[in-house]
């Protein structure tokens, strides 16, 4: 695992917490256009995220990149998670991760 350029665990509502940092989210992609996705986070933000998918996007994707902003992520990493997600569980990873362990995480 490269533990080079770490990134947090964030839903929408942590994102506000990391602006200027290196991020990892899920999105339920909503709309694409000219290197833009629009899409909701696992806790039913809408988010931003700008920067070319270099993989063709399903319905879940997880994104890596730098928060612009609360509500815009500037990616550099695309994985598509296919058309099914729990986003109940990534959101309590998100708390987890930012929470009680977040000694454990990167």
């Amino acid at each position: 695992m490269d533990t080079s350029r770490p990134s947090v665990f964030v839903n929408g509502q942590l994102l506000q917490t990391y602006v200027g940092k290196r991020v990892r989210t899920v999105i339920q992609v909503i709309q694409l256009d000219d290197g833009v996705a629009r899409g909701n986070s696992t806790d039913e933000k809408q988010l931003i995220i700008k920067g070319l998918p270099s993989v063709p996007l399903m319905n879940f994707v997880e994104v890596i990149g730098v928060a612009e902003s609360n509500e815009c992520i500037h990616a550099d990493i695309w994985t598509n998670f296919g058309n099914t997600f729990d986003a109940h569980s990534f959101n309590q990873l998100c708390q987890l991760a930012n929470g009680e362990f977040k000694g454990l995480f990167v």
